[in-house]
């Protein structure tokens, strides 16, 4: 349909974002629109189509939909003969007649025409005709500022934009404009908008998405439907863990099942004791467990995957049961069951403060998005903030916290997660006072936020766990179900490519792995030989995943090793770590 003439570097369209203001003949612009009445332009029908003609086998695309959508994207590549050859071919026009001689109007600087043709172009809603009327008559008013002729800019603001009776402040910031310089300056100083004509192919851009896509197309309306149709595809796909970039639109995008951490890479056996608590940094470069045998390890991630020990912190006399990693990941706040939280310095292996309540013991930890503040569940069922020396900032009383060693700060800072009663958790404002609960039917384990802080998951004593949307008013997404846990607390965790699936340990010993979205569970891991108490999902890397368990062990999970040439020494294909390197 181009032809050779398209051989050569397509020209740009003239496109309705950019530039000056001119003539759109190159387009699809009738060529002498002024020659042609409106009741002419309104009246012609397209030539030889229905309205109603369908393509696909769906038999939901209209053709003559498809058409414009097509004209519209060819036009947009640069590819302006092509386009104008299917409007010719087809006999579907990308824009009526009467919208191309509006849209010239514009450009042409026809004010009064402009709004005369805006009434006559199809738009039903009258608010859209009001608010596209007061862009248009805002572009004259300062561009007959810009002329000097400030009589008839007033006329226009006085007797055209005025009896709009909309958009009352914007009304209030042009008449600003009619002040002299000095006056100008003044209000500039006092805070007011000095407003200052746009070029007229910005208003007209403003006029595009301001009026109907029956109308006049959105731009890149077509590689919208693309984009739409290849998240359609992602959400559909149940083991989709890698770059957005590596899709293709000549193939429908599946991935397969081994883009899933799945495969044991190596087992780290330094804890003497059943491994509590596992978690990563922010930036994936450390991994921090904590065990029955009250000591905590600092991992760090090499370059080429293995873990080794970076620093094993001893001090606590209790069972080390929760951590917190600072928001800069140079620091770790450590708490013993019902003891002392400990603050460590992750480069020298220090213990630089211990925070503690006389006669009573912490139970959780967490950081201030600041990081110059703590946070901690106390026995007593308060919750209290330090600033990092240890003065007691605030204390909140009353049934704020149980004895679970579970405690979420949202990355705004905004809000407080606690469980506050056996089968409810409560998310309270500090600064704002507000409060809201998540009310479950069954007695609540553990939890833990996502990272964008919208979503919260939920661990039940009835062996499910529920994802719950907190951003706004709290709501319900999902459950997840198949994993076994009857008499100890098993935490589960958000991980993968955009947070995209669920992991959880498990009482027979197992990692489970389910798609977030659907719900559905797509792996099951082998490997401990004691209860999985805790998992966690490397932020940095979708493809490394670390659980903990009774067995006294850590297992890091990562891809099939076909792949990765780096484990190709180890004739089982697993690393035992066991101190060292």
């Amino acid at each position: 349909m181009g032809g050779a003439e398209d051989a050569e570097p397509p020209s740009k369209r003239v496109k309705v974002s950019s530039g000056e203001p001119g003539d759109l003949s190159n387009s699809t612009f009738p060529r002498d629109p002024a020659s042609c009445s409106l009741n002419d332009l309104m009246a012609r029908p397209l030539v030889c189509q229905r309205d109603d003609e369908v393509v696909g086998t769906k038999g939901v695309v209209k053709k003559v939909e498809f058409v414009r959508i097509l004209a519209e994207a060819l036009y947009s590549l640069g590819y302006n003969k092509t386009g104008a050859h299917l409007e010719e071919e087809s006999g579907i026009p990308l824009q009526s007649a009467v919208v191309k001689l509006f849209m010239q109007q514009i450009l042409d600087g026809k004010w009064d025409e402009s709004v005369a043709t805006l009434h006559k172009i199809g738009v039903v809603d009258e608010k859209v005709v009001q608010l596209a009327s007061f862009l248009i008559l805002e572009q004259k008013f300062l561009e007959l500022l810009d002329e000097k002729k400030v009589k008839d800019a007033l006329k226009t603001l006085r007797t055209e934009i005025g009896p709009l009776c909309i958009n009352t402040d914007r009304v209030r910031e042009l008449s600003l404009c009619v002040l002299s310089p000095l006056q100008q300056v003044r209000a500039v100083a006092s805070g007011q908008v000095v407003v200052r004509a746009k070029s007229r192919r910005k208003l007209l851009e403003e006029l595009q998405k301001l009026l109907p896509p029956t109308v006049v197309i959105p731009e890149q309306r077509l590689i919208h439907l693309v984009e739409q149709a290849l998240d359609l595809q992602l959400d559909a796909c149940r083991f989709h863990n890698s770059l957005v970039g590596e899709m293709s639109l000549l193939t429908d995008h599946q991935c397969g099942r081994d883009q899933i951490p799945s495969q044991t890479l190596q087992i780290l056996r330094n804890h003497s004791d059943e491994v509590w608590f596992l978690q990563f940094s922010h930036d994936g470069k450390y991994l921090a467990s904590s065990a029955a045998d009250c000591s905590v390890i600092i991992w760090e991630v090499k370059l080429d995957g293995l873990f080794c020990m970076k620093h094993q912190f001893s001090g606590h006399q209790k069972p080390v049961s929760y951590m917190s990693w600072s928001p800069d990941d140079h620091q770790l706040l450590t708490c013993g069951v019902e003891e002392v939280v400990r603050r460590w310095d992750v480069e020298s292996g220090e213990c630089v403060h211990i925070y503690e309540k006389n006669g009573l013991g912490l139970i959780s930890c967490g950081w201030a998005p600041d990081g110059k503040r703590i946070l901690c569940g106390v026995t007593d069922k308060s919750i209290s903030m330090w600033d990092l020396e240890g003065k007691e900032l605030e204390c909140w009383k009353g049934h704020r916290t149980i004895r679970i060693s579970d405690l979420g700060i949202t990355s705004d800072g905004q809000h407080v997660v606690s469980v506050c009663k056996d089968n409810m958790i409560l998310l309270f404002g500090w600064e704002s006072k507000a409060e809201k609960v998540i009310q479950e039917d069954q007695t609540i384990t553990s939890f833990v936020l996502s990272m964008d802080s919208k979503y919260l998951l939920v661990s039940l004593w009835n062996q499910e766990i529920h994802l719950w949307n907190i951003e706004g008013t709290v709501k319900l997404i999902s459950k997840y179900k198949g994993h076994k846990r009857s008499r100890f607390v098993v935490r589960s965790c958000f991980g993968g490519l955009d947070q995209a699936f669920v992991a959880s340990g498990s009482e027979d010993s197992q990692v489970y792995i389910w798609h977030r979205s659907s719900g559905e569970l797509i792996e099951t891991m082998a490997g401990h030989s004691g209860t999985v108490n805790c998992v966690s999902w490397n932020p940095a890397n979708p493809h490394m995943l670390a659980s903990a368990s009774d067995d006294h062990t850590i297992r890091i999970w990562g891809l099939n090793q076909v792949n990765m040439k780096h484990y190709d020494t180890f004739s089982n294909g697993v690393h035992y770590c066991n101190g060292g390197t």
